[in-house]
């Protein structure tokens, strides 16, 4: 356990420093802070790095066995209603209690939260039971999100524009560190009991159709609401004068985000506890196993949103406003694809797809390759989000081609490519992401005078985006690459067959 724990913090420093070192370089140059504000960042920092590698610790040990037991249960019941009433009722609980969501709801300024909330919950949960049915029914993933994302692009038209982004963003941080580890072990659970040689392919893909239904949701609601009314949530830097201050700060967060982890993690809790109950009857032993890793899972978490939330969300605002208000604002850009890059390696949920990855597919994708297709992707997303805040281009513009793009993909490379593509792109736009780059380009909408609603927000979506290209181009270098080495294979075994069949002439 000691060795695990060693190993996750030294992936969690790796993941944080680079971030932490440009913020820094941004205030001795650019963007100086106080050193109250420095000490905020640096103090979220430290909770970062503790809270990213105790969750992963805790998703390793906890949560991913308890989504593939339930999963792989509930279809060896073979009741599809069962199936159908969990997967539902699942799907809506966690994503309520999603801290991702919370902060982008406090972000939107025309909705009332629990009204955006619910309605983005119910979508998830739809959504979760039409991915399960894909699999259990043997359903090519490829042709069920091209005829989905027909449907949001369709529905787009109808939709206002201080609407769109929001809803695609939505799409994004509904799939964060507590809905995508349960989710992705949940899909490897019945892909494994239902079998078949497409049981690889079908653990992934999950993540990809969830992520659909808060689009669908989130427009269809916003048919319902004005967008010039309500206020946005407070950015603003606490006013750190001294240690106490400081500490005072943090403090604040910290209740909140102990009951609301709390609350995000209570159903999933609660039913384990039922099918354990019911159908497992796990030996103690590893059900105290378990219980350690949900307290790892638990601790970590609240350690992580309180150090994005409190250290990296008001000093995200605060860059973003200072760099968009200089007269070469367009350092935006690159500067935004350098964050991007280094940003995405401290999601959390990343390092859990990336390492469920490397073990379904036995190392023929690795963590790393996985891990730089992303950062690659996420870099080019951002870069473009700043080129619409600097612009005040419509996302129409980078959505319709990028989509159009990746689907087309879908037909040329293996297609656990494909669903490994679209479930990242989900988990990239995580708590980073809604924490510190969504304020980061809200601050900097606000310096150019930008429209909040259209040019900030967007942001999300395109780093869920970028992903569904680059990790499919992966895919596609990994088949041509695969081509040709069993070219070359079967040109040797002819050689050699041809060279033993002269050596056996010349005797």
């Amino acid at each position: 356990m000691n060795r695990n724990l060693a190993a996750k913090f030294k992936e969690a420093l790796v993941s944080v420093l680079p971030i932490t070192a440009i913020v820094l370089l941004l205030h001795f140059t650019v963007a100086p802070m106080t050193g109250g504000t420095v000490a905020l960042f640096l103090v979220g920092s430290v909770l970062l790095i503790v809270g990213m590698a105790l969750f992963s610790l805790g998703a390793d040990i906890a949560m991913m066995p308890m989504g593939e037991r339930i999963g792989s249960q509930l279809t060896k019941t073979r009741k599809l209603g069962l199936l159908i009433a969990v997967a539902l009722i699942m799907g809506i609980a966690i994503t309520i209690a999603e801290p991702d969501l919370q902060v982008l709801a406090d972000q939107v300024p025309s909705v009332p939260n629990m009204v955006l909330i619910i309605a983005v919950a119910v979508g998830v949960g739809l959504f979760l039971v039409l991915a399960l049915l894909r699999i259990i029914f043997q359903k090519k993933l490829a042709i069920i999100l091209i005829l989905l994302y027909a449907a949001v692009f369709g529905l787009a038209i109808f939709t206002s524009e201080d609407f769109l982004a929001v809803a695609f963003d939505s799409g994004g941080v509904t799939t964060g560190p507590i809905t995508v580890p349960f989710i992705l072990s949940l899909g490897v659970g019945v892909a494994a009991v239902r079998g078949g040689r497409s049981a690889q392919e079908d653990s992934f893909g999950l993540v990809a159709i969830c992520s659909v239904g808060p689009i669908l949701a989130v427009m269809i609601m916003g048919m319902l609401f004005n967008s010039s009314g309500g206020f946005a949530a407070d950015l603003s830097i606490p006013e750190v004068n001294d240690f106490s201050s400081l500490m005072h700060a943090f403090g604040e967060g910290f209740p909140e985000y102990f009951r609301d982890v709390g609350i995000a993690i209570a159903p999933i809790i609660a039913f384990f506890i039922v099918f354990q109950v019911i159908f497992l009857n796990l030996p103690k032993t590893q059900l105290l196993k378990m219980a350690v890793g949900m307290a790892y899972t638990y601790i970590g978490l609240v350690l992580f949103l309180t150090g994005v939330n409190v250290g990296f969300m008001p000093v995200g605002n605060y860059l973003g406003a200072q760099i968009g208000s200089l007269d070469y604002n367009w350092m935006l850009i690159p500067l935004g694809m350098i964050m991007g890059f280094f940003v995405v390696m401290a999601e959390p949920a990343v390092h859990v797809l990336n390492k469920q990855v490397e073990e379904i597919t036995v190392g023929a994708i690795s963590k790393r390759s996985m891990l730089l297709s992303l950062s690659i992707g996420v870099a080019v997303s951002v870069g473009l989000a700043m080129v619409r805040v600097v612009t005040g281009l419509s996302i129409w513009y980078f959505l319709v081609p990028g989509y159009a793009i990746a689907l087309g993909l879908s037909f040329f490379v293996p297609k656990i490519f494909t669903a490994i593509a679209f479930d990242s792109g989900g988990v990239a736009s995580g708590p980073m992401t809604a924490t510190f780059l969504l304020p980061f380009a809200m601050g900097a909408c606000s310096a150019v005078g930008g429209n909040m609603l259209t040019d900030a927000f967007g942001i999300v979506a395109m780093v869920a985006m970028t992903p569904l290209v680059t990790i499919q181009i992966m895919g596609l270098y990994y088949k041509i690459k695969t081509k040709n080495d069993s070219a070359r294979l079967a040109e040797g075994i002819r050689e050699a067959a041809a060279a033993d069949e002269e050596e056996i002439i010349d005797l």
